[in-house]
């Protein structure tokens, strides 16, 4: 064993240097703000004793995205509903778990081979969570069937959803949302009217009819027996008042339209959520199979599929990495709660709420945020229940900028200012002709009481800054114009 013995005046020398270290950090630490982050804190301050905000419980916090530094604090460790900005947290989890290239797979199966073009018994489409079957990929998937010669299925279409629990809603969520497309039902088979992927429900279209005092035209988008329409809609006078109903029933998927659409009115497409998302993309799956050819003879219903049954056709989804643009710019709550249940899936071969949270948590707890501090019963933050504190959101989105990922995520956040509908996303039409337009990417949440704005932005500074703003408690309109003037100033500053 050897003992290295320095000279005494590189030893002398060394303590110098430590010295002068220790005592430089020391000041470094021992200095005030500078004048510009006193100045940034003071206008923030004064934006946040708006009377708007009287009674309203507010977080916000920002951070140098670089060190991580916190450079404004008011109220940053209270716990509060984050509404749709928990998506951030949601998507980055299922990023690290599932893998950008992570896609859902759809099945069609049959028991035994087709023979002289014939199924003879039930033939089975089994879905793993495809936020993305609109009706185009339906008549794919009966395209590839009719491919194998099947002219007739002597059984029936049936529908495995067994991929996912049958827990349909989340925990909290209210009964007066179960109306509308953003609180649909979750199965792990369901369809989608439209390309925006609004998964478990349908569009409703509306249209005056030929005459004063006809009925109003009304349809589904995609066409479907599984909803019914009970059309209760006027065409009145040209000019006269528009007023529009189509409520789902609650407990069926049975929609009463009402109202009165003026003869010179426009038409009016409303989404509307699907009681029974797994009987929907069946009876989609059915109609799909009857335009190519294939007759079923038997009705329609859900089952597992069984062992060692044959499969006839698959289709994959675009890619996760792909999905999140529509996901996070258009904040779509259905397929946050399909990727907290396809990690439980994934993680513990349980498709529930409960399993996927438990992902999340403990990717969270890795990456800046405290588990003990957080609560989470679903994905989209629809919930209520749902509590984040702003200092840890605004922790997190520093952590996560050293993931391999992090870039293809931060470009598929909403941008502030940018009017396209999928780039803007809910932040096309805020934050205009600003410093924060085109710089803000960011994810907003809404809910009844709730409004909140968090997410990335650089100063004229050239300081990259994270913050997150959380408001709780707000009675009335959603204060966005103060989330807004929040961003826009730290947009402005030059910290």
């Amino acid at each position: 064993m050897y003992r290295v013995v320095m000279p005494r005046f590189v030893t002398a020398a060394l303590m110098v240097v430590v010295v002068l270290l220790a005592t430089s950090i020391s000041q470094a630490a021992a200095q005030p703000p500078s004048a510009s982050v006193d100045e940034l804190a003071a206008q923030l301050d004064m934006l946040l004793t708006d009377p708007a905000l009287e009674g309203v419980t507010v977080g916000a916090v920002v951070r140098s995205a670089e060190s991580g530094e916190v450079l404004y604090d008011r109220g940053g460790d209270k716990h509060l509903p984050a509404a749709s900005s928990q998506k951030l947290l949601t998507s980055a989890a299922a990023l690290a778990d599932l893998g950008p290239d992570y896609r859902f797979r759809t099945t069609v199966l049959v028991s035994s081979p087709p023979s002289g073009g014939v199924v003879a018994g039930d033939i089975y489409l089994r879905g793993t969570g495809d936020p993305t079957l609109v009706q185009d990929r339906f008549d794919e998937l009966a395209a590839a069937v009719a491919s194998h010669g099947v002219r007739e299925v002597r059984g029936s279409v049936v529908a495995d959803d067994t991929w996912f629990d049958s827990v349909r809603l989340g925990t909290d969520w209210s009964q007066q949302d179960e109306n509308f497309a953003y609180a649909a039902p979750v199965s792990a088979l369901s369809a989608s009217p439209d390309s925006d992927f609004n998964v478990g429900s349908v569009q409703v279209d509306l249209a005056p009819g030929p005459s004063v005092g006809a009925p109003a035209q009304v349809g589904l988008t995609p066409p479907t027996s599984s909803v019914q329409l009970d059309n209760r809609l006027t065409t009145g006078p040209p000019g006269s008042a528009r007023q529009l109903a189509a409520d789902r029933l609650h407990g069926t998927d049975r929609i009463l339209v009402a109202g009165n659409m003026p003869l010179d009115g426009r038409p009016a497409h409303p989404l509307r959520s699907v009681a029974d998302p797994t009987g929907y993309a069946a009876d989609l799956f059915h109609s799909a199979l009857a335009r190519r050819g294939v007759r079923v003879m038997g009705a329609t219903h859900a089952d597992a599929t069984p062992a060692g049954a044959v499969e006839l056709a698959s289709l994959d989804s675009m890619p996760l990495g792909q999905l999140l643009f529509p996901f996070l710019r258009l904040s779509n709550n259905g397929i946050a709660e399909i990727l907290v249940k396809a990690m439980g899936r994934r993680d513990a071969n349980e498709g529930s709420w409960p399993a996927g949270l438990r992902v999340v948590q403990r990717y969270v707890a890795t990456h800046g945020v405290d588990p003990a501090t957080i609560q989470l019963v679903d994905g989209s933050g629809l919930s209520t229940a749902d509590l984040v504190a702003a200092d840890d959101l605004t922790a997190f989105l520093v952590a996560i900028q050293e993931e391999p990922w992090f870039d293809q995520w931060y470009a598929a956040l909403p941008i502030a200012g940018v009017p396209d509908h999928l780039v803007g996303g809910t932040l096309a039409a805020r934050m205009l002709d600003t410093a924060a337009a085109g710089n803000l990417h960011g994810k907003t949440g809404t809910l009844t009481t709730t409004s909140a704005l968090v997410g990335y932005v650089t100063s004229t500074g050239g300081e990259r800054l994270v913050f997150a703003i959380v408001e709780n408690g707000v009675v009335g309109p959603p204060a966005k114009d103060i989330e807004d003037a929040f961003a826009v100033t730290l947009a402005s500053s030059d910290v």
